[in-house]
């Protein structure tokens, strides 16, 4: 039964799931921004307060002081935009194909790419690390890309599919009556509609990467050549150093370009995520 929110009861409960859902979402950002500002005194205690005594912005200052971080961010963006775009383009064609036309072994050929998410990727690991080593992409920013790649592309082929699939065929076909190509129906016509799927799959593609730690952890070696996650651990974890403050700080510096980027196309996302959901 459905509760009638006019009703204070009613209005109490729903505000009191409320905050404690904000606050169990919340409550772990609160506490590394507070961790962030606070000197390496107030956080190795054995009782830590929730706020700082003495606040301070040593720790950001120690972060861009070192410079290691800006690499990180730089490779972040190399690798996870690189794979971002180029998932979204090979995605566009597959999802296109399999929506559009009619071949044989078409929905075997789709359910195959699928199946590629049943697998952990602990697994898919396994199977790409010899490919790159025979192909001596290892600890290279481009073999990391096509591992991204294969991470992304399947589930952003669904997602362009589940959109191409209800754009009306009479669009289409009234463009090759006029005698437009295959590949100008798609680039003029059909890609303008779909773009809040495009920018789901890109943005998709790109928090996906850019959050990684397993692939890049494994497949760069080179300090120069690290991204976000392994810099994060590596630079601010291990047996005889926990640099908590400069950790908290650097995570919420990693943290920005994600969610600038949601913030400006929150919109085109949650339409590109919505738009497939019901078939016109």
């Amino acid at each position: 039964m459905l509760l009638n929110l006019r009703t204070g009861p009613a209005r109490t409960t729903f505000v009191v799931a409320f905050v404690a859902i904000a606050a169990f979402l919340f409550l772990p950002i609160v506490w590394m921004v507070m961790t962030s500002i606070k000197p390496q005194g107030e956080v190795f205690i054995q009782f830590p307060s929730f706020w700082p005594h003495a606040p301070t912005f040593e720790n950001y200052r120690d972060l861009f002081a070192q410079g290691e971080m800006v690499g990180y961010l730089r490779n972040s963006l190399l690798t996870a935009g690189g794979g971002a775009l180029l998932t979204v383009t090979l995605a566009t064609y597959a999802a296109y194909s399999f929506a559009k036309f009619r071949y044989r072994g078409r929905k075997a050929l789709m359910v195959l790419m699928l199946s590629a998410q049943m697998f952990p990727f602990a697994m898919l690991l396994i199977s790409l690390y010899p490919i790159l080593q025979t192909l001596g992409l290892l600890n290279t920013r481009i073999g990391l890309v096509i591992a991204y790649i294969v991470l992304a592309l399947p589930s952003g082929t669904y997602m362009l599919y589940s959109y191409f699939v209800n754009i009306p065929n009479e669009i289409i076909e009234a463009a090759r009556t006029d005698g437009a190509s295959e590949l100008y129906i798609l680039h003029r016509i059909v890609l303008p509609l779909a773009m809040p799927a495009l920018v789901t799959v890109g943005l998709y593609s790109f928090m996906w990467a850019w959050n990684d730690l397993l692939f890049s952890l494994t497949l760069i070696t080179s300090p120069e050549l690290r991204t976000v996650g392994p810099g994060l651990l590596l630079g601010y974890m291990g047996e005889g150093k926990s640099d908590w403050g400069g950790a908290m700080a650097a995570s919420i510096v990693s943290s920005l370009p994600v969610v600038i980027g949601f913030a400006f196309l929150q919109r085109f996302f949650i339409q590109g995520l919505t738009a497939g959901a019901v078939k016109s």
